[in-house]
This record gives C-alpha cells, sequence and structure tokens, in this order.
C-alpha cells in the first residue's frame, strides 16, 4: 500500500468477526434484515467496483490485507468517494461471505430496486420480466445479461428471489447496479405496467406456436420469463402479447432459463440495434 492509503493507520487492529460492525454486516446475509434496513452486501471486486460507480449509497468498505494489496484502487475510490474503509480478519471475511474462497472485499449498499412507477414508464426500449424465478444464481446471471443486452431494466415478479440475495449479486458481476430493478408482487399487475409503459409483451414457453425466428422486433418489448422448473403460468401466457419458442436443431429437450433469456434478449437487442443503425 501506498502512504496515502485508504486504510486505517498502519499497525490498526482489523476487525474480528465478533466486532459490531461486523456483526451488523452478518446479519444482512439474511433478507429479513435487509429489508428491515435497506442494506445488503455487494461481494467481490466487480460488485464493489460498480456499486461505487454506481452513485448510490454505499455505507462501508471491508477489506481483508490480501485484497486491500490486490484492490487498492478500489479503496482509493471508496476514500474519495468518502466510504469508511474497515480492515477485517480472514475469518470476519469467511462471515460475511456466502462462498468456500470469499474474496475479501465487500461493500455493505443500499438496497438497489426502485418503485415500480419510476422504472416501467414511457421511453424503454427493452425489459426482462422474470416470474417466480426461484433460483438466486439464475436471477443474477439473466439480470447480467439483461445488463450486457442495453436492458432499461429488470422486473422481479410474483415469488421471485431477492434480488440482493448474496448468490444472485455474485452471479449478476456487478450488473446489479446498472439496468433500473424493481420487484413488484401481483404479476398481473406487472405485466399491466408494462403494457401501460407501452411494451410488447413476450413470454417465452417452449411449447408456443410461434418460433423465436418468426418475430419481428420493431416495438419496445418486455421479455417475460417462468420458473426454472415449471415456466410461465397459463394465466399469463394468456395475458402476454405473444409466446415465443426457442427452436430446437438437435436434441436436447429445453434450455435452462439463463440460456433461453440470453438467447432471447440478444436477439432481440441485436435485431433492434440493427433497425436503428
Amino acid at each position: 500500500m501506498t502512504g496515502d492509503s485508504a486504510l486505517p493507520r498502519p499497525g490498526a487492529a482489523p476487525f474480528t468477526e465478533r466486532t459490531p460492525r461486523v456483526v451488523a454486516a452478518r446479519k444482512l446475509t439474511r433478507r429479513a434484515e435487509r429489508e428491515k434496513t435497506g442494506r445488503f452486501l455487494a461481494e467481490g471486486a466487480n460488485a464493489v467496483e460498480a456499486a461505487l460507480d454506481h452513485g448510490g449509497e454505499v455505507y462501508e468498505l471491508f477489506v481483508t490485507e490480501r485484497a486491500a494489496a490486490q484492490q487498492e484502487s478500489l479503496l482509493v475510490a471508496a476514500r474519495e468517494a468518502g466510504v469508511p474503509v474497515s480492515p477485517i480478519t480472514d475469518r470476519a471475511a469467511g462471515g460475511l461471505s456466502e462462498t468456500v474462497t470469499p474474496q475479501g472485499i465487500v461493500a455493505v449498499c443500499a438496497l438497489v430496486d426502485r418503485p415500480q412507477e419510476t422504472v416501467l414508464k414511457a421511453g424503454a426500449k427493452l425489459v426482462v420480466v422474470l416470474v417466480d424465478v426461484a433460483d438466486p444464481g439464475n436471477a443474477g446471471t439473466v439480470i447480467r445479461v439483461a445488463d450486457a443486452a442495453g436492458a432499461d431494466a429488470v422486473v422481479l415478479a410474483g415469488d421471485s428471489v431477492d434480488p440482493h440475495n448474496g448468490k444472485c449479486v455474485r452471479a449478476a458481476a456487478g450488473s446489479l447496479f446498472h439496468p433500473a430493478i424493481t420487484r413488484i408482487r401481483d404479476v398481473d399487475a406487472a405485466l399491466t405496467a408494462c403494457s401501460a409503459a407501452g411494451l410488447r409483451t413476450f413470454g417465452a414457453h417452449g411449447y408456443a406456436d410461434t418460433e423465436l425466428d418468426q418475430v419481428t422486433f420493431d416495438e419496445p418489448t418486455a421479455w417475460v420469463f417462468g420458473n426454472e422448473a415449471h415456466g410461465l403460468p397459463r394465466e399469463v401466457l394468456d395475458t402476454v402479447d405473444l409466446a415465443v419458442k426457442i427452436p430446437m436443431y438437435g436434441r436436447a429437450e429445453s434450455l435452462n432459463l439463463a440460456t433461453a433469456a440470453a438467447i432471447c434478449v440478444y436477439t432481440n437487442a441485436m435485431a433492434s440495434r440493427a433497425v436503428t443503425t
């Protein structure tokens, strides 16, 4: 580290797993505590960098000695943003992580989801809606896909997983802080809001009559994806403007959620860019 280190003075004892601030942060691995405090943990260099760049509230940065040596630029960015940087032991880092091999750098951040009226509004071109998606790794990967494809927003509808879940945050790899994210418990209300914003709704469904290569993408679109095991409920398929399936040219019976979302959303994004360029 340089003499202008973002860490406390040299020789300062790192926080342990029993330090009250670490204990309070560890509680954020539970959804109830995240909802109560309005805070969550963003672990790893990608997530921390995105959090600092996002412009949202970052309350504290915890870092091990090893991670501090590897990520000095992030510590400098945190210091310049006025974010307290707290050294922690490896054991404390393990308590803040839900992985076998913690990265040793964790930010305490404000929740990123926004009210639906600020997210689903006229002008959005591409939105991804997840209905009853249970696996946080899948949800995070789809958020990352949506970000990469330039989607305006991601909607987690129905009983979908909390996007601030540690596994979801890691799978999103920093993308949690880029597209607007909203949670809408009522699925019908989510679809109605998409339509009211001028979005045509496409439901991904393996048994649809219309195949993806038959669809034209000349209007703003909301892609709707269902639960990993059960897909979209019949009432959702009856509500969307069009049910669409990905054609299977080989012998695979189906694709997993994240792969299907990547194909549909990127096909849409590339076609839309071709129309406007």
